[in-house]
């Protein structure tokens, strides 16, 4: 397995295993091929993809506002999970943000999600019960 920073070019790859992954939550605009391209853009050195051959089996989408590092769209492919896939994807990320001075990072998780939220837990994410989560979609289009 090589873990290697993703590229625009991983695109197809990665979107198939984001939609084939049961608990994962997709947006038309934020997480279309020009979409994805801004985000990386954005924040070149934070976002990686496990590879087996030619295969991708995992990816984590991860970012920085400056101040707090965030977590999105983590998958792994079944078959290669309980693996080690998407602990060194998470490490790969979060030394990546440590580089570049970062000191806390988060995420969010579907409530329903069991897998996902044992996965974090594992990992020593804190569920934060203190906090209350708010969105506001500002374009109708993002569905």
């Amino acid at each position: 397995m090589e873990i290697k920073l993703m590229t625009i070019k991983d695109y197809d790859k990665v979107y198939q295993l984001w939609t084939d992954t049961k608990g994962m939550g997709m947006r038309s605009l934020d997480d279309s091929f020009e979409g994805i391209e801004k985000f990386l853009r954005r924040n070149p050195t934070t976002n990686y993809v496990a590879q087996v051959e030619n295969n991708i089996i995992g990816v984590i989408l991860c970012g920085h506002d400056g101040r707090r590092g965030y977590i999105y769209h983590t998958a792994v492919n079944t078959d290669y999970r309980e693996k080690g896939v998407g602990k060194a994807l998470v490490g790969a990320a979060l030394n990546a943000l440590k580089k570049e001075k970062i000191n806390k990072v988060a995420l969010v998780t579907f409530a329903s999600n069991d897998l996902g939220n044992k996965f974090w837990q594992s990992l020593g994410f804190d569920k934060r019960d203190d906090l209350i989560y708010r969105n506001l979609s500002i374009n109708e289009d993002n569905v």
